[in-house]
């Protein structure tokens, strides 16, 4: 047996073809294939029963490794490793991989903000620091992948995973997407972790909103809008693993398609590393989506397809693989190229060199990185959307504030599915074996989860484990007194109307914390995988509460907490104050009250747009031209639809602010060439009396004459500006004319001339300043590594 690929000073493609060579067939479909960790060790870290026949052909990915303590966890990483290193014939290290969309999923690790509110920043560097974060404590414990982050673009809000999103527009999904990937990827493979971009493709834009759906749409938009981000971090972070979807596109499963995974992902966006499976993805061909008959027809689809590995266990990339090869039915080549992507990834995240975790966890010193940065992703993801002066708050004047509703006093809502607080609630519902029907979840497994899961209450674990605390405790260190009930639950009564009344007749001020709720398949919820919504009306029990409070007069400040767009009644309109929260983790909380009393100046920009009614959807801001709300007024009718605007209630990228902000001096190149760069200018004021925050948002529209409706709006480019009271900055934007390519009608992506109209503005339908410039010189088709993704934006 040789140990030339050992050598590391080989490239790792050179080292995996030497590897390859030595594998049978069924170690290879094993490198193809997840295990999840209790088939191989017990909590305590001694084999599991039947752990012998598994190292047979030893799996090349582990999968659901988690728990509360980190110490245990790395523990339990090492005694994997060790399994698959000293007990096999060839010693392959496995891949150990974990959610991390805002953070390690696992115990004993900061929590931030929800994707969504990470959107609302408008603070793709912060996400960049944070996903830097994510990437040394992940690798600390021998994790090198994370199945993160969520790529899709979300454009109807009653699905129910927008919360996990980064929003309805490309450009800023692109923006973050780009952000996280090179922060978890790192400078050096060897001590980065491979992010793994997911769902591709057309998993957002569900039927009916419904999760799991099949996606309609054309090669255009598949590709222009949908692919967009994906396509950014391929480019321009060097993305190293995609996860598919489970949606149909054109009729066909992901999972089995060689169009999207071959012909797209690889062959026009250059992707060049290897495809995960969601869970049970594979199993869904036979059972749900009824394209194949059997695992090894599935495993045959999946393969032809391009879909390298198989997560979280064999299903059909077992033995069914074994099987369709030895009959003939899938060439050995086809899996040879599946498993040379798995090894070269190995080889260049360095696992053959260093497989084990760090030998020493300092358990008091993790749990604290992460927190001042998990804070300030807080403060600056709350979006003022109304002010009609009553905040901020006085917190010297003696006030007293009812706080109400069901976020009042509900510190575990801060935490959705995704975050480790909301996986470890579902953990301990499996341990009893429940929830077993949960897409993606593998059957409870009552000894390991029993072991790693400790048995706390989900309010005790958060206070203790992140110091987290509801909204009313966080609004009692501000106002001299705070009286708190809930008045109802999040979609029920709760037979605590009257004492909420009572609770705001007695107060100067009353902050109604109403909104939604994401928890993993189980309890009271409004949001979440699987957790979707055919009226994204704000609850009835909700809506009875926020009239009957504001009958009594008082001053009334509303706080949605919410990963989506509701859409909002009467009453919720008509308040003077309205701040919305996204799923905030441990801080979320003391942000927004924070924001309530002016200790902090809002900044949040809303990354989805407001529908004024659920029948508006969709309601995104980039619609094509002659579409939606971009259609012109229909003759002699006032508004789009006879019963109310089309327009948003609040629109993409709206915020608000405690001071105000003017742009002026908008200067621009009258005409680029279609291989240039546009160099568009304009100054932003402070003119207001304290120190604030905005982003400067620029818009463009491309109008050619190639026979193909573009978006009436694009998003070209943002910049976060901090200015004191009379400061000024000038940004200058720089949009290549790469960016402004389309698939056009020969379908191939190109830069064609035309005439550009732009905006800058504080948010998508605020055109302060607008005007024009050329794009002259002849079209230029251009091939992925040739586009342009993100403007560079500087601030003088």
């Amino acid at each position: 047996m040789s140990e030339d690929h050992r050598d590391a000073s080989l490239s790792p493609d050179v080292r995996a073809e030497l590897l390859l060579r030595q594998l049978t067939l069924e170690e290879k479909c094993g490198q193809l294939v997840g295990a999840s960790p209790w088939r191989l060790v017990r909590p305590d870290g001694s084999d599991a029963d039947g752990v012998a026949e598994l190292l047979r052909r030893p799996p090349g990915h582990i999968a659901q490794l988690s728990g509360d303590d980190p110490v245990r966890l790395s523990r339990l990483a090492g005694a994997i490793q060790r399994l698959l290193v000293t007990r096999t014939r060839l010693g392959i290290p496995a891949l150990i991989h974990q959610e991390a969309l805002n953070g390690f999923l696992a115990g004993g690790h900061m929590v931030f903000p929800t994707a969504i509110g990470l959107a609302a920043t408008f603070s793709p560097g912060l996400v960049q620091e944070m996903a830097d974060l994510i990437r040394r404590q992940l690798r600390r414990l021998g994790f090198a992948q994370a199945l993160s982050p969520v790529m899709d673009v979300a454009l109807d809000p009653r699905w129910g995973r927008v919360h996990e999103t980064y929003g309805e527009d490309p450009y800023l999904c692109a923006a973050f997407s780009v952000a996280y990937t090179r922060g978890l990827q790192g400078d050096d493979p060897r001590t980065g972790v491979i992010a793994t971009g997911k769902h591709f493709l057309g998993y957002s834009p569900a039927s009916g909103g419904l999760n799991l759906s099949a996606y309609e749409g054309g090669p255009r938009r598949t590709r222009d809008l949908f692919a967009y981000p994906f396509e950014a971090a391929i480019q321009l972070a060097g993305l190293k693993s995609v996860m598919n979807s489970y949606a149909d596109v054109d009729g066909v499963p992901v999972g089995a398609s060689r169009e999207v995974l071959t012909e797209l992902l690889r062959d026009t966006l250059g992707f060049d590393g290897f495809v995960a499976s969601d869970y049970t993805s594979l199993p869904q061909l036979v059972t749900r989506q009824r394209v194949a008959a059997t695992p090894g027809d599935a495993a045959r689809l999946g393969i032809t397809a391009g879909l390298d590995v198989e997560l979280p266990d064999p299903y059909a990339y077992g033995n069914p693989l074994m099987d369709e090869v030895r009959r003939g039915a899938v060439d050995e080549r086809a899996v040879d190229v599946c498993v040379r992507r798995v090894l070269r990834a190995k080889f260049e995240s360095g696992l053959f060199e260093n497989p084990y975790p760090v030998e020493h966890i300092d358990v008091t010193a993790i749990a604290g990185e992460g927190a001042e940065l998990s804070r300030q992703l807080a403060r600056e993801s709350v979006v003022l959307v109304k002010n009609d002066g009553l905040l901020p708050l006085a917190a010297s004047s003696g006030l007293t504030a009812a706080v109400v509703g069901p976020h009042a006093d509900a510190v575990t809502l801060q935490f959705p599915a995704y975050s480790y607080p909301a996986y470890r609630e579902l953990l301990a519902v499996q341990a009893h074996g429940q929830a077993g029907n949960a897409v993606g979840v593998a059957p409870a497994k009552a000894e390991w989860l029993s072991g790693v899961v400790d048995p706390v209450a989900a309010s005790t674990f958060v206070r203790d484990s992140y110091g987290a605390r509801p909204l009313c405790e966080e609004i009692a260190q501000f106002a001299k007194s705070v009286h708190t009930e809930p008045g109802c639950t999040l979609t029920r009564p709760a037979g605590t109307l009257e004492q909420a009344v009572e609770a705001a007749r007695q107060s100067d001020v009353v902050v109604l914390a109403i909104g939604g709720a994401s928890l993993w398949f189980i309890g009271e919820r409004t949001e979440g995988e699987n957790s979707d919504s055919a009226d994204i009306a704000l609850p009835a029990a909700q809506t009875e509460l926020a009239e009957a409070v504001a009958a009594t007069g008082k001053p009334l400040v509303v706080v949605l907490v919410q990963g989506r767009a509701y859409a909002l009644p009467e009453v919720v309109r008509n308040a003077p104050a309205i701040v919305v929260s996204s799923y905030g983790g441990p801080f979320g909380p003391k942000a927004v009250a924070e924001v309530l009393f002016g200790a902090v100046n809002p900044s949040g920009k809303l990354p989805y747009s407001v529908p004024r009614h659920s029948g508006q959807i969709p309601v995104y801001h980039h619609q094509k031209t002659g579409t939606g709300y971009r259609n012109p007024l229909p003759y002699g009718v006032p508004t789009h639809y006879l019963d109310m605007a089309g327009t948003p209630l609040y629109p993409f990228g709206h915020g608000l602010s405690y001071t105000t902000f003017e742009l002026s001096d908008l200067s621009c190149d009258p005409e680029i060439d279609t291989s240039g760069v546009a160099g568009i200018r304009t100054t932003i004021t402070n003119t207001g009396p304290v120190e604030g925050a905005t982003v400067v948002q620029l818009y463009v529209r491309v109008d050619s004459a190639g026979g193909v409706t573009r978006p009436a709006q694009q998003l070209a480019g943002f910049g976060r500006v901090v200015l004191a009271p009379g400061e000024s900055r000038r940004l200058t934007f720089r949009v290549a004319a790469a960016q402004l390519g389309y698939t056009n009608l020969a379908r191939d992506f190109a830069v064609e001339p035309g005439h550009v109209e732009f905006f800058a503005g504080l948010h998508s339908d605020d055109r302060a300043l607008s005007g024009s410039f050329e794009l002259a010189g002849p079209a230029r088709v251009l091939s992925s590594a040739e586009r342009s993704f993100l403007s560079e934006v500087t601030i003088d």
